[in-house]
């Protein structure tokens, strides 16, 4: 019974070690995005539609290709932040092969 209690214990600890953090970048400048993504590895960032600002747009942003899930890789992506239109920050997205030269 010991062993159990000490092992829900030790789940329960490194719950908070897997939390992601998350950002409304709508106030952050491009730099401050970027030094928190880099900081925190992975980051949810989250900024409202320009088409309509009722709505919510949100994604994750990796620092390096060490937070992608396997098969993925970082690429490029521009989200707005307070200072710019296009602040680059990296996603993970699946590979795509151009099949056009067989």
């Amino acid at each position: 019974m010991k062993r159990v209690v000490l092992a829900a214990c030790i789940v329960l600890v490194s719950f908070p070690a897997l939390a992601i953090e998350r950002y409304n970048i709508q106030n952050m400048s491009c730099s401050a995005v970027q030094q928190a993504v880099d900081r925190d590895g992975a980051a949810i960032l989250r900024w409202s539609s320009k088409r309509n600002p009722q709505l919510t747009l949100y994604d994750r942003f990796v620092k390096n290709s060490l937070f992608c899930d396997k098969g993925k890789f970082p690429q490029r992506a521009y989200v707005p932040t307070s200072d710019t239109a296009s602040c680059m920050v990296r996603k993970c997205v699946n590979p795509t092969f151009d099949r056009s030269n067989n």
